[in-house]
């Protein structure tokens, strides 16, 4: 499994993309040793077991709220590690002396966030420039924020219409992309050899545009009929999803080229060995003219 590293106080912090419910999970024993600035992640294993104790002796429910994921551990091994949401470790920060460096970098998000809610055009900047720095062309990621504009519209709609947040947008979702992709979602992952990853930050351009079509033509055939409730929502998202696949199965019997395909944006392995066991290619992004 490739895990998203994140800094705090320039150490990384592992992290899983739970793609169903759209949800990023910390690595607890990371964020605990860089507040308690312990010298190995054995020191913050045991720091962190004492901190539980004490938290379940007082009643409280933070550590029922962590799960266990597996991470790369230091020797390279694949091995199940406490892991918490952004909410619940800010709840955790609370609990934890010298959290100074996490309340300053919370801080600055939190502040981060108050001037995005103003103007919401600095999120979209911050968005672009991350992508650009990923190298991905301008063409890409004017579609990638299309394509999210799309989809926030869709999930406003959804939970306006008796649709849950989380397992109910998970499910409506997959029926869409199985629709239209002929694959779900776990699926297309497993072609672009993704773990963690979030799916559409590795789609191409023609992905991205096929998915938004899907998402539009849901959204839009389940306000006309103001579908409301899992059954009816189901039913909107599986026309969606058809429309988007006639639509896919008309360009690639132009072309004679896959739209759903295994490419991706992963880092160049290092090694043959990797390379042999890798997949999928990356995307090559487009040269500029």
């Amino acid at each position: 499994m490739k895990i998203l590293p994140t800094q705090l106080d320039g150490q990384s912090i592992r992290r899983v993309y739970d793609e169903s419910t759209e949800t990023w999970w910390f690595s607890v024993i990371d964020v605990v040793q860089v507040l308690t600035q312990q010298p190995d992640d054995l020191t913050a294993r045991k720091y962190w077991n004492q901190l539980k104790r004490r938290l379940v002796n007082e009643g409280s429910q933070l550590v029922t709220a962590c799960h266990q994921l597996k991470m790369p551990a230091a020797d390279g091994k694949q091995r199940l590690t406490d892991v918490a949401t952004a909410e619940t470790l800010l709840r955790l920060v609370q609990s934890v002396p010298k959290a100074e460096p996490i309340k300053l970098w919370l801080a600055k998000v939190g502040y981060e966030r108050m001037q995005e809610m103003a103007d919401p055009a600095l999120s979209l900047d911050r968005a672009r420039q991350t992508w650009q720095q990923h190298g991905r062309s301008d063409q890409w990621i004017q579609q990638r924020m299309t394509g999210q504009e799309t989809r926030n519209k869709l999930t406003d709609y959804w939970s306006e219409h008796d649709i849950k947040a989380g397992s109910e947008f998970a499910i409506l979702t997959n029926i869409i992309h199985q629709e239209w992709a002929g694959v779900s979602v776990a699926q297309h992952k497993d072609m672009k050899g993704l773990s963690s990853h979030n799916l559409r930050d590795h789609m191409s351009e023609a992905e991205l545009i096929f998915t938004a079509l899907a998402e539009l033509s849901t959204r839009q055939i389940a306000e006309s009929v103001q579908a409301t409730g899992m059954a009816e929502n189901k039913t909107a998202a599986q026309t969606g999803g058809r429309i988007a696949r006639q639509a896919r199965n008309q360009l690639e019997s132009q072309t004679g080229k896959p739209v759903v395909t295994g490419a991706n944006y992963l880092p160049p392995v290092a090694s043959k060995a990797d390379k042999k066991d890798k997949p999928a290619k990356a995307i090559k992004a487009p040269r500029k003219s």
